[in-house]
């Protein structure tokens, strides 16, 4: 049984002083939280300065959220969706000419439900070149795409693609037949 008051995130380290955290909080706000759209190229800048790694002609819409930027890169030409949701509590690597579509979540922290304390636990997501994670997709931690593979609309992957397999929707995470 889950005890929650005995959970201790003190060991998990932000990767930034609070300070920095804080202003990246501020920036988000203002650049990536809000629903009309700012121009790429400012939160390419925004990213950057806050340590992330960001290649050139990266289209990011609007609502995207990024928790920690300094555990980001992005390679050249990426698209990154509406309301995309990227938890970098681990690195997060997105390779070249990949497109993360709308309401995607990449998620690189989870829980330890088999302990009362419900220890915190990050793994980092790789997502290869010309890669596509379809609208609403769940990738867990420590999840690679190999390069070219995709996952479909609404597809929960939990386990690592090889270069051009493709994850179907829904919990199944089947991947499709051989093209």
């Amino acid at each position: 049984m889950l005890d929650l008051c005995s959970f201790d995130n003190s060991a998990f380290d932000r990767g930034a002083p609070l300070w920095k955290e804080a202003l990246w909080w501020l920036v988000r706000s203002l650049l990536f939280a809000p629903w009309f759209p700012v121009p790429s190229a400012l939160k390419r800048g925004a990213l950057r300065a806050f340590g992330a790694k960001v290649g050139g002609g990266v289209v990011i819409r609007s609502r995207v959220n990024v928790t920690f930027p300094w555990r980001l890169e992005i390679g050249d030409g990426v698209w990154i969706g509406d309301e995309v949701l990227i938890l970098s509590l681990d690195r997060v690597s997105i390779g070249a000419n990949s497109c993360i579509s709308q309401r995607a979540f990449l998620c690189t922290g989870s829980h330890d439900f088999s302990k009362p304390s419900f220890d915190l636990r990050t793994r980092p997501i790789v997502i290869g070149e010309g890669c596509w994670i379809g609208a609403c997709s769940f990738v867990a931690p420590g999840v690679s795409f190999g390069p070219g593979s995709r996952c479909c609309a609404g597809a929960v992957v939990t386990k690592n693609l090889v270069p051009g397999e493709d994850a179907r929707g829904g919990a199944s995470n089947a991947p499709s037949p051989p093209r």
